[in-house]
């Protein structure tokens, strides 16, 4: 047994890829593989991935994140592409059909952090919700701006500049009786109140 499978909680985490090219195979999707390598960066807990591809559809949306959360467990959810103001764009009204908590912070930071690098970053559309006992987020198309988001920008002494996403969703998850989520500082480090700490 491994030190983290022997240590930290395992858990279960769908990522889910929106694209109309990527999923009818007009080009290689980008979305899942950052995704997946930077959670298995990020995190201390053994994870199980549960990964799907698919096209912009409202009703398929929502119906992959209903089939995540409710069916097959997963703790969180994280989403990419499809939250821009095109027609075709419908992610965050298909993730805001499932939900049973708005969590508008999350979105908010999102744009924070881009708009440190594009003015049109005002027109993402990023939301995040929790439905049950999971988080289910939003984040950007782009590889790059993924990582930005879950990560934060720092200074080049290393210093945390604007705080990514990522360091709240511990937390949240706690609070909504999921898994202890452990990071590892370097990449990202998790903030909890100290009465919320999980002494070993």
């Amino acid at each position: 047994m491994t030190e983290a499978a022997a240590t930290h909680d395992p858990v279960r985490i769908g990522i889910v890829s929106i694209s109309d090219r990527a999923s009818s195979g007009v080009y290689e999707d980008k979305g899942l593989p950052a995704l997946q390598d930077w959670l298995t960066r990020a995190l201390r807990n053994p994870v199980t991935f549960e990964s799907r591809l698919i096209p912009d559809e409202q009703a398929d949306i929502s119906a992959t994140l209903i089939e995540l959360v409710d069916s097959a467990g997963c703790s969180l959810v994280l989403t990419t592409g499809g939250t821009g103001p095109a027609l075709r764009d419908v992610t965050p009204e298909a993730t805001l059909a499932v939900a049973h908590k708005e969590m508008p912070g999350f979105g908010e930071q999102m744009r924070q952090i881009s708009l440190r690098f594009v003015p049109t970053a005002i027109l993402s559309r990023q939301v995040a919700v929790v439905r049950g006992q999971s988080l289910v987020i939003n984040l950007p198309g782009q590889p790059k701006a993924i990582a930005e988001t879950l990560e934060g920008l720092r200074a080049a002494d290393g210093s945390t500049v604007v705080p990514g996403i990522f360091a709240a969703v511990p937390y949240c998850i706690d609070l909504i009786g999921g898994p202890y989520l452990e990071t590892r500082d370097e990449v990202c480090k998790a903030f909890r109140p100290k009465s919320a700490v999980r002494n070993r």
